[in-house]
């Protein structure tokens, strides 16, 4: 067997290199002397691999390397798993740079581009989505035919009157017990059945077209300009028709036959935008994201990959979908924190999402009314092609901010009077309100009356929330949840007080208050389900709810057209936060949540609650707004070398043993301080996380931090190798997180 007759392979586990097999004998004896082109037949192709006693699906990453491996301790793969590459040369060299970046075994990158189907063995290819369509029989058969009573019945027939075919899922969506009555109306030949692609067709909205302002025409021409790789910050208040760009920009990408991909930050934002990409696209929009199943998800990144569409709309995963033809990426709300991945392979989307137009020589625009402060020192400083829209669409006024002071007012359920007399005038005039409190549950605090006894989480340090629904206690972090208790378990008395302020407890005070208009509550208590969020999100969009209630959930993107009242309650914990983008987040929050109001013909208001109203942050964005805000912000961080300015490593340890955690990072940072550096670069820690125990685990962090990120990543690679063949690496939980966006 010849050395070089050998084949790297990526294996998800804590592999730092690929792993090496020998060709079996069968394929190897057909290998001719064109080594060159018998690499191309092996690269990027799913394989099976014996490892251990076990059989492992496994992805070809590396030909012909001499790994100095003797062969006869190589085994030899299984056999290819599919008719074609998974993987063209161009994504393979994404994937190995994104793993090299983050310091990722390249397994794991791998795998996390590929859908759970493909990495657990099943086929490549998808069985078509079985549809239900009416048959000439069918044609002939009204509504009318069908018992007055049976109005589920009725509906479900209607819906098949409109001559579509529909899909499970589409029916799984619109109607509740519906399979027996298509089964009978199939018998009774009223249906026929059909397999067609597996993405189900679908009938596209109404077409709507709209022109573009001129600053929206100007920005899209500046794109248009470019050639080749460049990096776009569309830098928009709220309401100013940052997707109307988009649009514009797609329409002219796909005219020349390339796709385009669209991030965005919430799967709640995909069914509004999907909608309304296709109704000026007129054509599908394929959505990639976690709310799908494991088939769905498998066949949008399968008809991205062979170019049989065009558009793919999706959440931060989606950036690594193999495309045919890519011409063109988009990232909305830029700003937002569900673009970075906090556990396991701990990736930034956006700046991936870069990285790979880079590679690819396209162009990719990042939009947001709230830019990060990294995205705007990278406009200021010219790496990034700027772009301004200072005005709202269709006439629409900017809504008007005021500080509450409530400093020795009574409030009632974390409302003040004032706050509830302006809420029973914006309802009197016909417009929706809004009140904002980003905590969910009906109390986050429960405590003896007695004696002081709190509820708290015995796996984290943290307490446990009251929810009134369940009358359970349940926490945030972990998901450990248990029975209101009946009696105080420190001293038996049974009379308990709940403090503070969640939205459940909230929507009960306002039901009081005003029992005659329609509440609506959203948060991820009462948006489990599937399909649930869009369904409310409609309905707040529809002002079917008089009174929304919602967390942070609602600051992104939505357009609520009757909404013209905010009330934002607790936003003051932002002020004093431990992290020094504390204030920044709490900036975003504020001007992304009253972005929702007036966005339509009638103006919008917006009411901040607060103990502290001289607060410089406070006063700085109603005086001169977000850019104010952001220039003294980047001074400041400039000041102290923070990020932009200075760059990252945080190294997180959670053990069972707090000791061995604390020795762990100890020994990092003695292997770190005798490295020479040309650069100056700083170690910080060992400390404790800001919540020291999680999940019956003691956490601890190490900071490193460089001026350049060249000098923070040589640091750290000096080091590496000693670092995973510490006692200990294989002992705790340990990860490394390139570009922190936390430190929680």
């Amino acid at each position: 067997m010849t050395p070089s007759l050998r084949v790297q392979v990526a294996l998800p586990g804590p592999f730092w290199q690929p792993l090496s097999y020998l060709l079996p004998d069968d394929v190897a004896n057909q290998a001719t002397v064109d080594l060159q082109a018998w690499s191309q037949g092996w690269l990027g192709w799913r394989v099976a691999v014996p490892f251990r006693n076990q059989t492992k699906i496994a992805v070809v990453v590396g030909v012909n390397q001499d790994d100095g491996v003797d062969a006869s301790k190589l085994k030899p793969l299984l056999h290819k798993l599919d008719d074609e590459p998974l993987f063209n040369a161009q994504d393979l060299a994404f994937l190995h740079w994104a793993a090299s970046y983050y310091h990722e075994p390249l397994g794991e990158v791998v795998m996390a581009a590929l859908p759970k189907r493909l990495r657990v063995g099943k086929p490549l290819s998808l069985p078509g989505v079985v549809t239900w369509q009416r048959s000439v029989l069918g044609q002939t058969v009204s509504v009318d035919q069908l018992s007055a009573r049976a109005h589920k019945q009725r509906a479900l027939w209607q819906a098949f009157c409109d001559d579509q075919a529909w899909s499970s899922s589409q029916l799984n969506a619109a109607f509740s017990q519906w399979q027996p009555l298509v089964k009978r109306w199939v018998e009774q030949g009223w249906l026929v059945v059909s397999e067609g692609a597996c993405l189900a067709q679908k009938t596209l909205p109404a077409s709507v077209r709209h022109s573009l302002n001129e600053e929206q025409a100007a920005a899209v021409a500046q794109v248009q300009a470019s050639k080749g790789f460049r990096c776009f910050l569309l830098d928009g208040v709220t309401g100013s028709g940052k997707t109307e760009v988009y649009l514009a920009l797609i329409e002219q990408v796909l005219a020349q036959g390339k796709q385009v991909l669209v991030l965005v930050p919430e799967i709640g934002l995909t069914p509004q935008t999907a909608a309304r990409f296709e109704a000026y696209l007129q054509q599908p929009v394929v959505a990639l994201h976690s709310g799908l199943n494991d088939q769905e998800r498998h066949c949008a990144w399968q008809v991205m990959r062979r170019g049989e569409a065009q558009v793919m709309l999706g959440t931060r995963s989606a950036l690594f979908t193999p495309f045919a033809n890519l011409g063109l990426c988009i990232l909305d709300e830029e700003h937002d924190l569900s673009f970075k991945q906090q556990d396991g392979f701990r990736y930034y989307a956006r700046d991936l999402l870069i990285r790979r137009a880079q590679m690819l020589q396209i162009p990719v625009v990042l939009g947001s009314a709230t830019p990060s402060m990294e995205s705007l020192h990278n406009a200021q400083s010219g790496r990034f092609g700027y772009l301004r829209l200072s005005q709202r669409a269709a006439n629409a006024q900017p809504p008007q901010l005021r500080l509450l002071d409530v400093r020795g007012d009574r409030l009632q359920e974390g409302l003040s009077n004032k706050a509830l007399h302006q809420m029973r005038e914006a309802l009197a005039a016909g417009g929706q309100v809004l009140v904002f409190l980003n905590r969910r549950g009906f109390a986050p605090v429960l405590l003896c009356h007695s004696c002081g006894w709190q509820g708290s989480c015995s796996h984290c340090d943290a307490n446990l929330t009251y929810h009134q629904a369940s009358d359970s206690l349940k926490c945030h972090h972990c998901g450990f949840q248990q029975p209101k208790p009946k009696a105080c378990p420190a001293c038996g008395a049974t009379q308990f007080v709940a403090l503070g302020q969640g939205t459940e407890r909230l929507e009960q005070f306002l039901t009081q208050q005003f029992p005659t208009h329609s509440i609506l509550r959203i948060d991820r208590d009462t948006t489990r389900l599937k399909g649930s969020l869009a369904e409310k999100v409609g309905q707040a969009r529809d002002g079917a709810a008089d009174i929304l209630i919602g967390t942070q959930m609602l600051a992104k993107g939505h357009h609520f057209p009757k909404l013209t009242l905010v009330v934002m309650l607790d936003l003051d914990q932002g002020l004093f936060s431990v992290d020094f983008r504390g204030a920044e987040r709490m900036a975003q929050l504020l001007v992304q949540v009253a972005g929702r109001a007036g966005r339509a013909s009638q103006p919008g208001r917006v009411l901040i609650q607060t103990h502290q109203p001289e607060h410089p942050t406070y006063q700085q964005l109603l005086r001169e707004g977000y850019a104010g805000f952001a220039a003294d912000t980047l001074r400041d961080r400039q000041l102290a070398n923070l990020p932009p300015f200075g760059f990252q490593l945080l190294v997180r340890v959670e053990a069972v043993d707090s000791n061995q955690a604390v020795a762990f990072l100890e020994a990092i940072k003695d292997l770190l301080l005798a490295v020479p550096v040309s650069q100056p670069c700083e170690v910080w820690g060992p400390v404790t996380a800001p919540m020291a125990k999680r999940q019956n685990r003691w956490r601890y962090q190490l900071l490193l931090q460089a001026e350049t990120r060249g000098s923070l990543q040589a640091w750290w690679q000096a080091v590496a190798a000693d670092v995973y063949a510490h006692p200990l690496a294989n002992r705790i939980r340990w990860s490394i997180d390139v570009d922190p966006q936390e430190t929680s």
